[in-house]
């Protein structure tokens, strides 16, 4: 089965990202689980995301089309990146999940592609 695992990122952990003082650790936490996901042989996609502010956000209101600079919801924590898996259940799904260098992360069952 295929899940999505979405890892949401707080702008300390996006500005980590770019601190010189803090990239190291933050970047060794990514590559020790991402190097893991793929010697299991689970991988099938996965990406990371700029930081929200690069983002643009598209909206549907009365029939016209919206485009906002930046993320549309205000929250703390924003989506920092994917990565697409293939096991055998959700609680395989979680429990890859539950490595992630990260405090939160959101797991959904993938949709078959209809071919």
């Amino acid at each position: 089965m295929s899940y999505t695992l979405m890892f949401y990122e707080s702008q300390e952990d996006f500005a980590a990202r770019t601190d010189p003082a803090r990239q190291e650790d933050y970047l060794a936490g990514w590559t020790h689980y991402v190097r893991a996901l793929h010697e299991a042989g689970i991988v099938v996609f996965g990406s990371g995301l700029y930081a929200p502010e690069t983002a643009a956000t598209m909206k549907r209101h009365g029939g016209e089309t919206v485009v906002q600079d930046g993320p549309f919801p205000e929250t703390k924590e924003q989506l920092g990146g994917i990565m697409v898996i293939d096991v055998p259940d959700i609680d395989t799904a979680l429990e890859w999940a539950a490595r992630a260098p990260v405090d939160t992360v959101e797991v959904r069952q993938n949709i078959p592609a209809l071919h």
